[in-house]
């Protein structure tokens, strides 16, 4: 199903994002984690896209399993990073001949930890290139893209990161997914900016449960996410206790996520890192009474189990 069909039928989204597995290790725990998250019934899901390119293979197959083994509604995220408008083509054909519908398109980060973004030759050199190119001649998807609530990392302000996202919305976008935030009024404040530019397609914000701090704060350095000091300091007196420092990630996101939905949120977006726990807790915890939540999954979960 496309997803602009879901949005018709639902005032509001809940959906997950996945990466591909690198290994049979890596697959094994995937599939437990991912079979448990869908048993939740998400509206869609996403898999990730390596940076350059590199789960291209590892993507599709994934995508396809969900999409076509699994009935899910799924969408690759693809980028144009490294890309030629040929390879571009090729990968709408064969999405489109593996009865994909619909896709996140991307510009990417450069392979290898590279800070430069060398010039595409083939001038696919913003999401917004890419979103064109595709929405010309590939009609048939229906186009999410990425908004920053905080901005851009490579954005001088956020007036200008705006500016950035109308061009790629008119180019063709048909929805947004934010990029990770933990202070709400960050999300609100984009909202207000974005609609007074004229950026009126649906944007669902992103949320992820702290629960590994260092790679979580790592994350957010990367992408620009302002992590509240006040959340800082709990957890890291907590460092050295696996079982308060989940709870007290898990606490904030349930807030958080309340706080969204109370403010009209078309919904939420979880960034699973392919793990099931926070996600099902706090997901569960938007129907039910938290209280109940927790009882219900100290029986399953062990602080220390890697899921």
């Amino acid at each position: 199903m496309r997803i602009k069909e879901i949005f018709e039928k639902n005032k509001r989204t809940f959906s997950f994002e996945f990466f591909p597995p690198k290994n049979l290790n890596a697959a094994v725990r995937f599939g437990i984690n991912a079979g448990q998250l869908m048993k939740l019934n998400p509206s869609f899901v996403t898999g990730t896209y390596g940076a350059g390119g590199s789960t291209h293979a590892n993507t599709f197959d994934m995508v396809n399993l969900f999409n076509n083994s699994l009935n899910f509604t799924c969408m690759p995220h693809y980028t144009c990073i490294n890309a030629t408008e040929e390879k571009i083509a090729y990968d709408m054909r064969v999405l489109k001949d593996n009865n994909i519908q619909n896709i996140m398109l991307l510009r990417g980060d450069p392979p290898n930890g590279d800070p430069k973004v060398l010039e595409n030759p083939d001038g696919f050199n913003y999401a917004s290139d890419l979103v064109k190119f595709v929405k010309e001649n590939y009609d048939h998807f229906t186009i999410g893209g990425a908004a920053y609530p905080e901005k851009h990392p490579e954005a001088k302000t956020l007036d200008e990161d705006i500016r950035n996202l109308k061009r790629k919305v008119d180019s063709g976008v048909d929805f947004l997914i934010t990029q990770m935030f933990f202070n709400n009024d960050y999300y609100y404040r984009f909202m207000d900016k974005a609609l007074q530019a004229g950026v009126d397609c649906r944007i669902i914000p992103g949320i992820m449960p702290i629960t590994n701090y260092k790679q979580i704060k790592r994350f957010a350095e990367i992408s620009g996410a302002h992590i509240p000091e006040s959340l800082q300091k709990k957890m890291e007196k907590s460092l050295g206790n696996p079982n308060d420092l989940y709870n007290i990630g898990l606490d904030f996101a349930i807030e958080q996520a309340h706080d969204l939905l109370e403010n009209d949120a078309p919904g939420l977006h979880f960034y699973t890192l392919n793990k099931c726990r926070a996600a099902i807790d706090l997901y569960e915890s938007l129907a039910d009474d938290y209280t109940e939540i927790r009882k219900k999954y100290k029986k399953s979960f062990s602080p220390h189990m890697p899921f």
